[in-house]
């Protein structure tokens, strides 16, 4: 009885150490993957500031206007005034429309305990 106790404990204890490295390499690859999308994270943030900037570079309103003034043949391009706006009461808006009454009921000769359903 001992000797099958001792065999069923053996196979247990190389189970679990089997089981036990098993979860540790899984854990590591996890781990790696991880810091892999980290570094993916952080170079991607690096590239969206150098774009941010570069779009802060190439919206410069001195610039801008410079070009407008370059394709003003091409394009027509005037600069804003304040006085080009309208206000909000000025903006005409759709009128609501009716909606038609499709099967009319006449609530003043039903009775409280009919139901028109």
């Amino acid at each position: 009885m001992r000797t099958v106790l001792y065999i069923l404990t053996t196979c247990a204890v190389v189970g679990l150490a089997f089981w036990a490295y098993r979860e540790n390499y899984a854990t590591q690859q996890a781990l790696s993957e991880a810091d892999k999308l980290h570094a993916n994270i952080r170079g991607a943030h690096t590239r969206l500031a150098v774009l941010r900037a570069e779009w802060a570079y190439q919206n410069r309103p001195d610039r801008l206007r410079d070009l407008a003034d370059i394709n003003f043949d091409r394009l027509g391009l005037l600069p804003l005034h304040p006085d080009q706006f309208g206000q909000v009461d000025q903006v005409a808006y759709p009128p609501v429309p009716e909606l038609p009454i499709v099967d009319p009921v006449d609530v003043s000769t039903m009775n409280a305990e009919e139901d028109p359903l």
